[in-house]
């Protein structure tokens, strides 16, 4: 093949449907546990909300709950993923050969997020969430039936592998959240002219992107580095299921899915399984959905 506009114009064709098929065979899993926020600069700034109160009788004039800020700001990452082809391999006709990375390339791409958002998960016994704390901590601010503030632990510690136990039921609130500035884009430099054609004699295609993940409402996840069993998941439940809002109502939140990695799979399952090992009823059978994930140990 000639090293021509319309011969390049032709590849660049192929690779991006080869691209695009890879693209095509991920089904993402991130929206599991994350919501996706839009941004439409470098950087986002959040406003930590406590919690809204609830609903009340209006009696008298209307109470007025001030939303309470810290400045918290997510800034965007800019992400790349770039194959070079060799010119001499083009002039040789080498297509197939170079198909089935980009194929490849665009499965990579599409995941990335995945990764991105799953990876939050374990780190958050470490890294802070919006409201300062780590995100699976010890105190955080919480409240009791008499409107009093308390410290609220959403983690059990341990030397075990990590398991979560999560609220999935809310439509606009979710544990994580992936924040979208540019989705993944296919860029090419492909053309005779250009300086890596010309010096290196190398055509190169990528795909770039701009987002970040980061911790959403710790309300909604329960961490624990302790031995995933009967104890300690009933325990996991008490305590989300022990939260107030600030003005005593309870808030509703719901352990739905039981997040593990392979390691923790086993347990996970007997947890939630019709018996127990002496053969009687499992009071917990079924109680929340498993999710096994393959970005966790």
């Amino acid at each position: 093949m000639l090293i021509t506009t319309p011969n390049l114009k032709l590849l660049n064709q192929g690779f991006n449907a080869a691209f695009q098929q890879g693209w095509d065979s991920v089904a993402p899993s991130w929206q599991q546990v994350a919501m996706e926020i839009p941004s439409t600069t470098d950087a986002e700034n959040y406003g930590w909300l406590e919690q809204i109160p609830g609903m009340r009788e209006w009696i008298g004039q209307r109470q007025i709950h001030n939303l309470k800020t810290t400045g918290a700001q997510v800034r965007n990452r800019d992400w790349e993923h770039t194959l070079g082809v060799d010119v001499n391999a083009v002039k040789d006709d080498k297509f197939g050969t170079f198909a089935l990375a980009f194929k490849m390339q665009g499965e990579v791409v599409r995941a990335h997020p995945d990764g991105l958002v799953w990876g939050l998960l374990p780190d958050g016994f470490t890294t802070p969430g919006l409201d300062g704390q780590f995100f699976f901590d010890t105190d955080h601010v919480g409240f009791n039936a008499a409107k009093a503030e308390v410290s609220y632990s959403n983690m059990q510690a341990g030397g075990s592998a990590p398991w979560f136990l999560l609220d999935l039921s809310r439509t606009y609130m979710k544990p994580l959240a992936l924040q979208m500035r540019q989705q993944p884009e296919y860029v090419q430099l492909n053309q005779p002219t250009d300086q890596m054609v010309f010096l290196e004699k190398k055509i190169l295609y990528g795909a770039d992107a701009r987002y970040t993940a980061f911790y959403a409402f710790h309300h909604l996840a329960f961490g624990s580095k302790a031995a995933l069993d009967l104890t300690n998941y009933e325990a996991a439940r008490v305590a989300m299921g022990s939260q107030y809002k600030p003005d005593g109502t309870k808030l509703p939140v719901r352990p739905t899915h039981l997040v593990v990695g392979q390691s923790n799979e086993g347990a996970a399952r007997r947890i939630l399984a019709d018996k127990i090992a002496n053969g009687a009823d499992n009071v917990w059978a079924r109680s929340v959905e498993l999710i096994v994930s393959p970005w966790l140990a």
